[in-house]
């Protein structure tokens, strides 16, 4: 089926493996070009990283017949409005599993060995204290994974094969017959407070619903152990961003570090990144070389495939 008059509208930039893959069969604006943000009133096709699509702008985007999710959160879209107004959402949902699962266990390592805090210290000309120079082994150590899904297991599985930590697992919405078919020996928490309780390290991997909003508020965080290590790679608000403030500014638990906050990127200002027992990155999880070459050229694929009339490979359920 010939789409070469179809406009495929990309806001955000994405592999040029991926652009190139859409430009053999349909038309492509770019995310370097003004005319992007027509997206509304000329595309047949979007695809999306951080650029939101809520129903107020899909009320006016009467061409779009199909939306494609680079990533597997989908939070930024309104997909019950798209599905009812007859548009496909499509995403990738194993792409960057890999990379965001690496980034949580190098966060968790740099935070046990303060290796941050060292290489300022050294830059600076400075001399830390000899207790800020004692870190923490992982080996052996207890590990919570708040959500099961495909990143959650992967962190479990590096975790548990390399370092032999003690898994446990808090996910009310993994069927209980998978719990007994998880790659790793998970013992499972029916509260989030026993996996807090229970755990030495903790690391978020659920998607950002009503349900997992505030999921880890100031009563939760009343729970972690003061050497606790906390992980978030998810998505900003499932921690309460103030209740962690208070909670790492009284060393209730060790440290933290983010991939992810609720207003992105957060100003310099943010109280969080004052503290020096807190590491941030502006939502880097996928960015690696190999995830961005498999997210673009996956979600390219099933564009042009809907924009063809056929069924796509990944629609987001």
């Amino acid at each position: 089926m010939d789409i070469s008059g179809c406009k495929v509208f990309i806001p955000n930039p994405i592999h040029q493996a991926a652009v190139n893959l859409l430009k053999k069969e349909a038309g492509v604006v770019l995310w370097d070009d003004p005319a992007v943000e027509k997206w509304r009133e000329e595309a047949d096709a979007i695809i999306l990283r951080t650029t939101p699509a809520r129903k107020a702008d899909l009320v006016l985007a009467k061409r779009l017949k199909v939306i494609g999710k680079h990533g597997i959160g989908v939070d930024n879209i309104d997909v019950a409005d798209a599905k009812a107004a007859g548009i496909k959402v499509v995403y990738t949902p194993h792409e960057n599993i890999e990379s965001v699962a690496e980034l949580a266990v190098a966060f968790m390592l740099s935070l046990s060995r303060n290796l941050f805090n060292g290489h300022l210290a050294l830059r600076e000309g400075r001399k830390l204290p000899f207790p800020d120079l004692v870190g923490i082994e992982l080996a052996g150590k207890t590990l919570g994974i708040v959500g099961l899904g495909r990143i959650g297991q992967r962190v479990g599985k590096i975790l548990t094969a390399a370092f032999g930590m003690q898994a446990f697992g808090f996910d009310p919405f993994l069927p209980a017959a998978a719990w007994g078919n998880l790659p790793f020996a998970t013992k499972k928490c029916d509260r989030i407070e026993e996996l807090i309780d229970s755990s030495a390290y903790v690391t978020i991997h659920v998607p950002l619903t009503e349900q997992t909003r505030d999921l880890v508020g100031a009563a939760q965080l009343a729970h972690c152990r003061p050497e606790a290590i906390l992980i978030n790679t998810a998505r900003g608000g499932i921690i309460n961003e103030a209740a962690l403030f208070e909670a790492l500014k009284a060393k209730k638990l060790r440290a933290a570090a983010s991939d992810v906050f609720v207003m992105e990127p957060p100003g310099k200002e943010h109280p969080l990144l004052s503290l020096d027992n807190f590491w941030a990155m502006p939502h880097v999880g996928a960015n690696t070389a190999d995830a961005l070459y498999r997210m673009g050229t996956t979600v390219a694929a099933d564009i042009l495939r809907v924009l063809k009339n056929e069924d796509a490979k990944y629609y987001v359920p």
